[in-house]
């Protein structure tokens, strides 16, 4: 099977972008895009042009859609590479990777997405004793700990743009976590930064829902939040 894997490339963020397509002889059935980027960066590849093809930055970890570290746009829309199999994403005998968009570009499809610790830090994401969760709470807790922090939900967010106050759905999926933790007065603290990164912010378009590699259940881990913080307060 053949392929071309359309890249849209720059050095540093300073560059200007420019694709290049390297074409991509593969036969395995279930061969993803991100161990063909790994053979793409062991070498002996040429682009259309003929051009020997530089290695591909990007980032990557646990390759098993564990981390979510190799989030990338594939074909537009936010994916992991990981979890994304040639056979599916091939369109015209083509497959078009770009880095994210919401996120500063440091090189090739490799950005940086250290926005999202800070996101958690503005919404005070921790409690500050060890705290055990009710049985009656399990699953919401749980649910909301498989958060990968890997930035599709941003990145589809029709609310979320940089230095928006609107936090998306990364952070408050780990905060509906701690709200099934803490004690009541300590709810109390972080309710009025919930409603102003938040609440406020979100249009219930639950774009997030639907790109989310995860596939975890942010219309009720919302609607959960919004019942803690919001409605039982009024």
């Amino acid at each position: 099977m053949k392929v071309i894997i359309d890249i849209l490339r720059r050095n540093s963020a300073q560059d200007q972008p420019r694709r290049q397509r390297i074409p991509f002889v593969y036969e395995e059935e279930n061969l993803t895009v991100a161990l063909a980027l790994r053979r793409i960066n062991a070498g002996g590849f040429k682009d259309e042009s003929g051009a020997d093809v530089e290695p591909v930055r990007w980032e990557e970890g646990c390759g098993q859609k564990k981390c979510g570290a190799c989030a990338m746009l594939i074909n537009g829309e936010p994916a992991l590479a990981c979890d994304s199999f040639l056979k599916d994403c091939t369109k015209r005998g083509r497959i078009v990777l770009a880095p994210l968009k919401k996120f500063p570009v440091v090189a090739d499809l490799l950005v940086d997405r250290s926005v999202m610790m800070k996101n958690l830090k503005t919404l005070k994401i921790w409690a500050n004793e060890a705290a055990a969760v009710s049985e009656k709470e399990l699953d919401n807790a749980y649910e909301a700990s498989l958060c990968l922090q890997c930035g599709c939900c941003l990145e589809a967010c029709p609310n979320y743009f940089p230095e928006g106050k609107f936090l998306s759905a990364a952070a408050f999926a780990p905060q509906a976590r701690l709200l099934s933790k803490l004690p009541e007065e300590e709810k109390k603290g972080i309710r009025k930064l919930y409603f102003k990164h938040i609440y406020e912010g979100c249009g219930k378009a639950l774009a997030c829902e639907k790109v989310c590699p995860a596939e975890l259940p942010l219309d009720s881990l919302l609607s959960r939040s919004n019942a803690l913080k919001i409605w039982k307060k009024r």
